[in-house]
Parts: structure tokens; C-alpha cells; sequence
């Protein structure tokens, strides 16, 4: 099948390329991302493949029908990003990649954790200028502390295992309770519960309606003194404005975000050179008891191996069976 691969950087390119040894699949590949103006790259492919920060409103998905765009391959989890009425409505497929390497994102979930926690990242830079002293670094022991974790599927089911294995007590929410979490000694609690008990609180559930700014004022204001917050999820889940007014208050100890509200403009890309035109992000970056990663946590090997795989096979049973395997619908 013909596919235009969207938005890809040199390790898309590397990985993609091997894995499509085995699926001869006929792929260009652009940089940019997929927009309204970007459409026109497209000439004969059938399919194309999106990343997270592409565009696929309405008006993309009914330019790329025009151009006989039948599928949308997704090399993520997410997708949010897709306007789902617009594509049943045109017919176009949507599919995904559900799962890649969910040790990977619960592992920099903990990375995250350790490093703001021991100020790893700034004993890195002083020792780097000759600053061997100890002020401003002192962490707490994570061990006896309470961890929320907020979504046990894969992911927070991982997280959950190795905070257990620091001898943190873990108590959770989800709207469907993990009996593998629950075997291994998580206590399911309800939101507020969970707010007010927590020393750290990490999110690993998905982004919908009813987990748009999860964390919000109300929901700060009831948290722990000094809570740390970590987020390898979504980036809406947190309400920013919010999460730096009460930054500025003294009430957040740490956090640590892989992932932003507004990052479409600033993930993924090399901006060094540039002035960062989002206030809000930059307001967020110059607080020292922040840390901030660039949507990074789903990349590993071992990650992109699967997701190189997952997807081509998505689209090569969609060429061969017509089938939609992991296909994302329209909840209405």
C-alpha cells in the first residue's frame, strides 16, 4: 500500500524503514506536519500515517478523502487529535497503535520522581561548574511514603508495582478496578480520598470529558501540602494556569510533567534558536521545583520497535483482509 508518513524525524525513518523489510509497503516520507496546507504533498498513497501533534480536524480529514486518503494509521496511543465524527462520516478508517512498551512510559513516570526528588538534574549542572556543595538538594526517603495513582490499566498497573517495590503504600482511582493491582496490594479509594491521602500523586489515565483538568484548582486545594505531582499521561489532565498559581503559593513540592496542555507548538521540535511564544509554558519552566521532559516517555527501543510493527500490520490487514485491527471509533 501507498502511505504518506507525516511528521517523521530521523529515528521514524530508521525504524519504519527496517521494519517494512518484512511488509514492502511503498512509504514517503515528510517532515512536516499534517495540516490544511500540507495535504497537497499527497499524490497517489491510499493511506496516511499521523503523530500525535498532526492535525486531523474536519477540514484536514475531508481534504485528505478528496485526495482518496482511505486510511488514517495512527503511530500512537492517543488520539485526540482526530475528529472521529468527521472521519465516520467520510468513512475513513482510523486505526492505532493501543499499546507499545508501557514499561517504558511507567519507568520515566519513576525517573521523573527520582530526579526532581534528589534535584539530580541540578547536582548534574553544579558539579559541571565546580559547585560540589549539598544546599537547595535534599530529598525526602520515598519509602513509607503514599502513592495516588490516578488509572491502573497497563501503565499504572506498572507504576504501581515498582512504587510497591520501594515500599510505598499505593492507593488508586478508576472507574474499573485492576484486579491484578488489587492482588498485589493496592488500595482502591475514591478521587477525593486519593487527593487527600497522597504524598505523590502520578496520572496514567486516558483523555476524555470527564478527565479534562482532573487536576484543577478545586482538586489542588485538596492535596497534601508539598504533594508531588507527576503526569507521563495527557497533557490536559492538569489545568496549568491553575497548577502555577498554586505553585507560586508554595502548596506544590515537586513537579513533573512529560507532557503539556498546549505542546503541539513545542514538542518534538528544535526551538533553541527561537523565543518560546506560549507564556504560560514559560511562566512553567522557571520554577525550580518543576521538571519538564518533552513528551519523551514513550521512547525506548523497545517502544518504537513495536510501534514501527504494530502499525504497518495495522494497514497491511487493512489492504489485504480489509480489516480494522485496533481501530478507534466515534463515541458519540
Amino acid at each position: 500500500m501507498k502511505i504518506a508518513f507525516y511528521n517523521t524525524k530521523a529515528y521514524d525513518r530508521e525504524y519504519f524503514t527496517k521494519e517494512n523489510e518484512e511488509h514492502h509497503h511503498d512509504i514517503r516520507y515528510f517532515e512536516p506536519h499534517l495540516n490544511a496546507q500540507t495535504v497537497n504533498l499527497i499524490t497517489d498513497e491510499v493511506a496516511v500515517c499521523a503523530f500525535i501533534n498532526d492535525c486531523l480536524n474536519a477540514e484536514v480529514l475531508g481534504a485528505l478523502k478528496n485526495k482518496g486518503i482511505q486510511l488514517i494509521a495512527l503511530r500512537s496511543a492517543g488520539f485526540n487529535h482526530v475528529d472521529l465524527a468527521a472521519a465516520e462520516q467520510l468513512g475513513m478508517s482510523v486505526v492505532r497503535v493501543p499499546a507499545y512498551s508501557p514499561y517504558a512510559v511507567a519507568e520515566h513516570a519513576v525517573a521523573l520522581l527520582m530526579t526532581l526528588n534528589r534535584r539530580v538534574h541540578r547536582a548534574y549542572n553544579r558539579v559541571r561548574e565546580g559547585d560540589f556543595s549539598l544546599n537547595n538538594l535534599m530529598g525526602y526517603d520515598i519509602h513509607g511514603k503514599t502513592v495516588g495513582v490516578i488509572g491502573t490499566g497497563k501503565i499504572g498497573q506498572i507504576f504501581s508495582k515498582i512504587m510497591l517495590g520501594f515500599g510505598c503504600r499505593v492507593i488508586a482511582y478508576d472507574v474499573q478496578k485492576n484486579d491484578s493491582c488489587i492482588d498485589n496490594g493496592v488500595e482502591y479509594v475514591s478521587l477525593e480520598t486519593l487527593f487527600q491521602r497522597s504524598d505523590i500523586i502520578s496520572l496514567h489515565c486516558p483523555l476524555n470529558d470527564s478527565t479534562h483538568h482532573l487536576i484543577d484548582e478545586a482538586a489542588l486545594a485538596k492535596m497534601k501540602p508539598n504533594v508531588t505531582i507527576i503526569n507521563t499521561s495527557r497533557g490536559k489532565l492538569i489545568d496549568t494556569k491553575a497548577a502555577i498559581k498554586v505553585l507560586k503559593a508554595g502548596k506544590i513540592g515537586l513537579l513533573g510533567l512529560d507532557v503539556y496542555e498546549e505542546e503541539e507548538a513545542l514538542f518534538f521540535e528544535d526551538l533553541s534558536d527561537s523565543v518560546i511564544q506560549d507564556d504560560v509554558f514559560s511562566r512553567l519552566t522557571t520554577f525550580p521545583n518543576v521538571l519538564v521532559t518533552c513528551h519523551q516517555a514513550f521512547f525506548t527501543k523497545e517502544a518504537m520497535v513495536k510501534i514501527a510493527q504494530v502499525t504497518l500490520d495495522n494497514i497491511y490487514q487493512f489492504e489485504h483482509n480489509g480489516a480494522v485491527v485496533n481501530g478507534v471509533t466515534n463515541p458519540q
